[in-house]
């Protein structure tokens, strides 16, 4: 899923897992932003689908 086209974003996380997830960055030996790309493409479901609905 990682494509060239990426976009910065600012997250609020709590201080603890933050700190567990760049220890398991270092873990797997990839950037942070990878490691939560990996989860967000885990976590979230192939397709989402969008209706507006009609009233």
């Amino acid at each position: 899923m990682t494509t060239n086209k990426t976009q910065r974003v600012t997250l609020f996380l709590n201080s603890a897992l933050l700190k567990h997830a760049k220890a398991q960055a270092v873990i797997e030996e990839m950037s942070l932003t990878a490691l939560m790309e990996t989860a967000l493409v885990k976590y979230l479901p192939k397709e989402t689908i969008i209706k507006k609905i009609q009233i």
